[in-house]
């Protein structure tokens, strides 16, 4: 992937954690895109939604199915620790 395309793509998935963003922050949570490997986003659940019991459900079942719809590029999103 070039330099241009990968930054494209990361403009894109940041756009998309920015829709999700207010219901995230609404709960005292938040997300932060580390990095784009291979068509996978690795993302840092922050505040509230860091160790946070549903915080599988908050990435598989919120950020993880948006991205992909609006994103047929990525494939997966996974959760990165500190």
């Amino acid at each position: 992937m070039t330099q241009q395309t990968n930054t494209d793509l990361r403009d894109r998935v940041q756009a998309v954690l920015e829709q999700v963003r207010p219901n995230l922050q609404s709960d005292g949570g938040d997300v932060e895109l580390v990095d784009i490997v291979d068509g996978v986003a690795k993302v840092r659940l922050q505040g509230a939604c860091h160790g946070c019991p549903m915080a599988s459900m908050t990435l598989q079942m919120g950020i993880e199915r948006v991205i992909k719809s609006q994103i047929p590029e990525i494939t997966a999103v996974e959760k990165v620790e500190d």
